[in-house]
This record gives structure tokens, C-alpha cells and sequence, in this order.
């Protein structure tokens, strides 16, 4: 699936080291699954697949050029040096990442904890948001964004979130663990630090897996 092509720079072969060492050419192929379509617009990537599609724009990799050759997705830079190097590793994951995303999606369950309070949270799909209530006893209502694409359902004491783009999958799941994270003078010796007995409620990521 994945094809690495590097040919060393005259630069570096003439012995010059650090950041003047660059390669002459570097790419990385990524193979289309069958079933799925690629659209490759400027360095606008789009994946459509049966679990719906996935578009990303990596305009800001300056140095680095996207083509579609036959079944594979090249991803290439000529004279990189280190940092093209890398993001050319970067963006060619995060390409394989979407089409996994568009045929076999990505599911993050995240638990929900409490001591003396019991936690209520609701998906408000009008607004778009996870709504939490009663934590710590509070009587504030505490929201976390859900981001496009995302889909979250509540199963008792779970909190379940799908969708086919990782990244907005993953952010999902950061905001609502951000929501109920404990700061300053409520961080009331957390994990059982200075003796207490810690503060351990909160709602956290304990699975990450396909949905199919």
C-alpha cells in the first residue's frame, strides 16, 4: 500500500551535512481501495466511499505536489529537506487515514465517570452539541462542540462517536473530555495526588476502533 522512493541529494553526497542535506526527489504512494473515488483538485484531496466522504486541503505544504497515477495517490516534493521530508510522510498518512475513514470508519467510546453525582448527558443535534448536567453536582449546563461530519449517541454509561474523518472524530472526543477536565481551585487533588482521595469524575476515551 505504501511505496517510499528516495534518491539522495549531490549535496549530500559531497558530504554536506544538516540543514544544507536535502533529497532530490521524495514520494509516497497510496493505494485507492476498490469502491472508493479520489478527486484531486490543485492540493484539494476529496475521498467519497460507502461510509460517505472526506475532504482536505493541504494548500499549506507549499513544496509538495498531489497526482493521481493509475490506482495510487503520489505524493511527491523534489529538493526536500528535512521538514518536506517529513510533511510528506505526514500528508500521505493522513490521505490513508481517509480512506479508511470512507470504508471502514473510526469509533471512539468513551466512559462516563462519577462518584456521589451522577452525570445526565444528551446529544443536542439541533445545536450540534453534547449537553452535560449535574456535574460535580453543578447546576450549569456544560456543552461540547461536535464536529462536522461526527455522529455521537449516549448508551448508558458510554458515549459513542463515529464518523469517516479521523481528525474530527478524534477533536469530538477531546471536547468532550476538555468539557469536564477539573481546572484551578476545582481541581480538587485529582487522581488521588496529596493524599486525597482524587476526584476521578469526568468522561474518557477507553476505545478506539473501526466501525467495520
Amino acid at each position: 500500500m505504501r511505496r517510499l522512493q528516495t534518491l539522495k541529494s549531490f549535496a549530500r553526497g559531497a558530504g554536506l551535512r544538516g540543514a544544507m542535506a536535502r533529497e532530490i526527489y521524495v514520494s509516497r504512494s497510496v493505494a485507492v481501495p476498490p469502491g472508493v473515488r479520489v478527486t484531486v483538485d490543485g492540493k484539494r484531496v476529496r475521498v467519497e466511499g460507502p461510509l460517505g466522504s472526506v475532504e482536505k486541503d493541504f494548500s499549506h505544504a507549499k513544496r509538495v505536489e498531489l497526482r493521481l497515477q493509475g490506482s495510487e495517490l503520489v505524493v511527491e516534493a523534489f529538493n526536500a529537506d528535512k521538514k518536506t521530508y517529513s510533511i510528506v510522510n505526514t500528508i500521505a498518512s493522513k490521505i490513508e487515514n481517509m480512506m479508511i475513514g470512507v470504508t471502514r470508519g473510526f469509533r471512539y467510546r468513551m466512559k462516563i465517570v462519577f462518584a456521589h453525582f451522577p452525570m445526565s448527558v444528551k446529544v443536542d443535534e439541533r445545536s450540534q452539541v453534547v449537553v452535560i448536567e449535574n456535574f460535580l453536582g453543578g447546576r450549569g449546563k456544560i456543552t461540547a462542540r461536535i464536529e462536522p461530519g461526527v455522529k455521537v449517541r449516549v448508551e448508558r454509561d458510554d458515549v459513542v462517536i463515529e464518523g469517516a474523518d479521523k481528525e474530527a472524530v478524534a477533536q469530538t472526543a477531546a471536547n468532550i473530555r476538555e468539557a469536564t477536565k477539573l481546572r484551578g481551585r476545582r481541581r480538587l487533588s485529582p487522581h488521588g495526588r496529596e493524599g486525597g482521595p482524587g476526584v476521578l469524575d469526568g468522561i474518557y476515551v477507553y476505545a478506539r476502533e473501526n466501525i467495520r
